[in-house]
């Protein structure tokens, strides 16, 4: 492709929208154009990137047997609804574009498919001869972000692979699951990413198990807790450590101390010249769900400890059928204006007890009168610990479960795991932290959607059961951003040759020279003759302009047909690099063909 036939603008500053490196390459390399808040346009080269990552993407499932297919965007909300998840995507997490039709039907754009591929399966699978089966896509997915931020790695309209498969039996489907690990592997790996396959926590898709594989960059949204000898890595919203051995306490004796102005378990260990670790912090939260019913949640954790919100939802997921509710759609701390709504009376708070009484919640409907009481696993074995007292500027010292307050009768596990923990696999491995940016998830259903929705097989013994079901997502958009941002240096992009839009650019320094022209123009053409996909910057521009845009946009080699020329050569620049060398001209399409060829052969 000649340069001054393409739709190609260089931007050379930062456009004001951009706050991440690779936002700002793209938008700078004109590879992106923003039309909305979260919306892009793809522009040829960028679609050219995505193509390629999407090839790689087919290449690599068709190799495991899984079957392409393209599924519709727009779903009726009937079956989000027969799976429980329409109030859970539309008001809980609110990320789902829902509308209604000119006959008064509730529809919605896609944020994902399992509802849709679920009720292909009921009605097309009908016996275990059909199965196992692995069916997947390519397609755009709609998600209504609440902040859309660092172009295409949180917008509104993205580019995503989803596959689901569905087994007769959960061995089956833990043989797909592997098959799909290794699959992912091969694919970030082909795609010449760093990445790190993590565990993680499976969220609103649901299911008993799943695994992110996370790109690690700076700027990555997540962060990741691993150990060095590479036996454990999670998302830390899934992670679990040993915490600090708690330190004895001092008290021995149960008294209300006054304790002025200290809030915070900072303040307080200070003023009592106590560890955190004999603290016993009580986090009040607020849980709302899908049935309307309201429940103040009391967590009991160590002071040193922080409250995981994700595996706290967790937790309130499973509870909520003791409240009438199935989904979860509000987790909050109540603040000020939400505690007026319910409190009786003003809350101590800064000096709440394990104990506060259920008087404090006022007597309304949807409002459930007693607060759910959930002790962390590292306050359960605290001895003569420091709590609060119900009352402003006090505290009490010495205090013990079974004596002063009742063990709660939900012992659960909702700390965060950190950086500098010990791993439970071997106390000698220390959690190291990494940030990462998600660009694959898979997860093990099981029968969660196949029973909500009443997919079901026959089985060798003429028995009718749920389909188990996988499900596997990669980000293709994503993936192609987070290239960048892994990859990038203060010239601009370097692309990994295996999804760069183009292998090589031939640059003519100046166009007025017939011999540079022809030199280029010869080039060119046999480059691309040899599979070698290769660019001509023919544009009337200085050839410092055609420098910085090569580097900019980020193809990984270079051919310039300047002053070398006389001595029958040309200067050959490896972007990742910077290096330069003369080449003979019967030479460069040789070298560059092994150089593709030994960059999309060695990952």
């Amino acid at each position: 492709m000649r340069l001054s036939q393409m739709l190609f603008v260089t931007l050379r500053e930062d456009p004001a929208e951009a706050e991440i490196p690779s936002h700002k390459l793209l938008l700078r390399a004109g590879y992106i154009r923003r039309i909305a808040s979260g919306v892009y346009a793809y522009l040829p080269f960028m679609w050219r990137v995505l193509q390629k990552v999407s090839q790689i993407v087919r290449e690599e499932m068709n190799a495991t047997g899984a079957q392409e297919v393209l599924l519709p965007a727009l779903q009726p909300s009937e079956l989000w609804k027969e799976s429980g998840r329409w109030d859970t995507y539309t008001k809980a997490e609110g990320i789902m574009f829902a509308l209604v039709d000119r006959q008064q039907r509730e529809m919605s754009l896609g944020p994902t498919h399992e509802e849709v591929i679920t009720a292909i399966a009921r009605d097309m699978i009908r016996s275990y001869r059909q199965l196992p089966m692995h069916l997947y896509q390519i397609q755009t997915k709609f998600r209504d972000e609440i902040r859309s931020r660092f172009g295409l790695m949180r917008g509104r309209e993205f580019i995503m692979k989803d596959g689901y498969s569905f087994h007769v039996s959960e061995d089956s489907l833990k043989e797909t699951y592997a098959d799909m690990d290794r699959a992912y592997r091969r694919m970030f790996t082909r795609c010449g990413l760093r990445f790190l396959p993590v565990e993680a926590d499976s969220g609103a898709i649901g299911g008993s198990g799943s695994q992110e594989f996370m790109v690690l960059a700076e700027a990555g949204e997540d962060e990741v807790l691993y150990t060095e000898d590479g036996n454990y890595s999670a998302n830390t919203e899934k992670a679990v450590s040993l915490p600090p051995d708690a330190e004895p306490s001092a008290f021995t004796t149960f008294e209300k101390l006054d304790t002025p102005n200290t809030p915070t378990i900072e303040t307080l260990a200070k003023f009592l010249k106590c560890s955190p670790t004999q603290i016993v912090k009580n986090v009040l939260y607020q849980a709302t769900y899908d049935n309307g019913m309201n429940v103040l949640v009391l967590v009991s954790i160590r002071g040193d400890q922080d409250v995981n919100e994700v595996k706290l939802t967790n937790e309130l997921v499973k509870l909520g059928s003791r409240f009438g509710g199935k989904t979860l759609l509000a987790l909050t701390v109540p603040d000020a204006e939400a505690q007026a709504k319910w409190a009786a009376k003003s809350l101590p708070l800064g000096y709440i007890s394990p104990g506060l009484e259920d008087d404090y919640i006022s007597k309304q409907n949807n409002l459930h009168p007693n607060f759910l009481r959930l002790v962390d696993k590292t306050a359960v074995n605290l001895k003569n610990f420091v709590t609060g007292s119900n009352e402003s500027g006090f505290h009490v010292v010495g205090a013990n479960w079974g004596t002063q307050y009742p063990l709660p009768a939900d012992v659960v596990d909702v700390r965060k795991a950190r950086p500098g923990d010990r791993a439970i696999h071997d106390p000698n491995q220390v959690l190291q932290s990494a940030r990462g940016i998600e660009v694959g998830h898979i997860f093990q259903l099981g029968t969660k959607y196949s029973a909500a929705l009443g997919a079901t097989f026959t089985n060798e013994q003429g028995e009718e059961k749920p389909l188990v079901m996988g499900c596997y997502g990669v980000g293709v958009s994503r993936l192609a951003q987070s290239a960048v941002e892994q990859s990038h240096d203060k010239d601009g992009i370097i692309w990994p040759p295996a999804i760069a839009p183009y292998h090589a650019i031939v640059v003519i320094p100046n166009v007025n020279d017939a011999a540079q022209v022809a030199a280029a123009e010869k080039l060119y053409t046999e480059l691309n003759q040899a599979g070698i996909e290769t660019l001509l910057d023919d544009r009337d521009e200085r050839a410092g302009v055609k420098f910085k845009d090569a580097d900019l946009v980020g193809i990984p080699y270079r051919v310039v047909t300047g002053r070398s020329l006389q001595q029958g050569k040309v200067e050959v620049v490896k972007r990742a690099n910077h290096e330069s060398q003369e080449i003979a001209l019967e030479e460069v399409v040789s070298t560059l063909k092994q150089w593709v060829t030994d960059a999309l052969n060695n990952v």
